[in-house]
């Protein structure tokens, strides 16, 4: 964790953490030794990058009423559903699905639920992009029909995946934090707020209600810091219930600080469109060169609160699992 914290703060290419913080701590803790010695080794070195299937349509904070099925047939499974929002599926050669059993079951919806490991190159797996708001391709939907995947590639019991879905989350969740993104972002806000002239023969850092919502941000993300350090001291690697209040935090943070770089670039920043940024086609824009992707950034930091579960529904675990205990 520190050292993604201080590789991205220094502006080091980004570790992706589908398959170093998320399905790797959960093989590690609930695969069997064949699987572990199957895939582990050939995460740390992006022999296979991975891409997460979690989220469907109707089944996205309620993660429980997902509908995607896997029928057991002799030594296989014929998988037929639906994932979206699956960041990178376009470059993945593996995704990790959580998907329900053919079984009969209890009223409880997490239970019957499996997790499969599924070669993204198999007969019937396509995926479409999704284009956000920035114009960016990070995510896709994802089609499985009548995908055949081997027994062999199920992670632990069948249909006791709900307890390995949430050490998975717990991991994402604290990941999400993003402590080393927003020491990079603030010290570029930094650098914005000088470059501006202010009209009066200073600049925007000159200030002081700017500095002053700089440094309320600085504030909260050494407060930040200091939990999540706490968190992951404390957890001996098994994040629990208070991973919420550090997701919760890390995305409202970094969309402070994206704000600010608005407010910052404005009004140079408002003009925006994707294609803008592509330099054989962009207009001549008043402002500075970094105005326009400010704006881009500001637009892709609204999905932080969704993403990994949505805020509110982090509040209700806080609720129920801390507060009420």
């Amino acid at each position: 964790m520190i050292f993604e914290i201080e590789t991205i703060g220094a502006g080091a290419p980004r570790l992706i953490p589908f398959g170093l913080s998320m399905i790797g701590p959960v093989l590690m803790k609930y695969a069997s030794p064949e699987m572990q010695k199957r895939f582990l080794p050939r995460i740390p070195t992006m022999e296979d990058f991975w891409c997460q299937g979690y989220s469907e349509p109707g089944a996205g904070s309620d993660l429980s009423s997902l509908k995607m099925r896997a029928v057991r047939q002799g030594d296989r499974f014929i998988v037929n559903g639906q994932k979206t929002w699956t960041t990178y599926a376009q470059y993945a050669d593996w995704i990790f699905c959580l998907v329900r059993g053919d079984g009969e079951h209890d009223s409880k919806q997490q239970n019957g639920i499996s997790l499969l490991l599924i070669d993204m190159k198999s007969p019937g797996v396509t995926v479409r992009p999704i284009k956000t708001l920035d114009g960016g391709h990070d995510i896709n939907e994802t089609w499985f029909e009548n995908v055949e995947v081997p027994v062999e590639n199920l992670v632990g019991e069948e249909g006791r995946a709900w307890t390995y879905a949430k050490y998975l989350l717990g991991h994402e969740r604290t990941g999400i934090a993003g402590i080393g993104q927003c020491h990079r972002e603030i010290a570029r806000l930094k650098r914005y707020a000088r470059a501006v002239p202010d009209g009066r023969g200073g600049s925007m850092f000159d200030d002081s209600r700017m500095r002053e919502k700089i440094a309320r941000v600085e504030m909260d993300l050494m407060a930040l810091e200091m939990l999540l350090l706490r968190v992951a001291t404390q957890s001996k690697g098994h994040p629990g219930p208070e991973a919420s209040v550090v997701k919760i935090r890390g995305s409202e943070i970094q969309q402070d600080i994206a704000m600010l770089q608005m407010e910052v670039a404005w009004p140079h920043a408002w003009p925006y469109q994707a294609e803008w940024l592509e330099p054989d086609v962009a207009p001549p824009l008043e402002g500075p060169s970094w105005a326009a992707p400010a704006c881009a950034g500001y637009f892709d930091m609204r999905k932080l609160s969704i993403y990994g579960g949505a805020n509110e529904v982090q509040k209700n675990i806080i609720s129920r699992m801390m507060l009420q205990a």
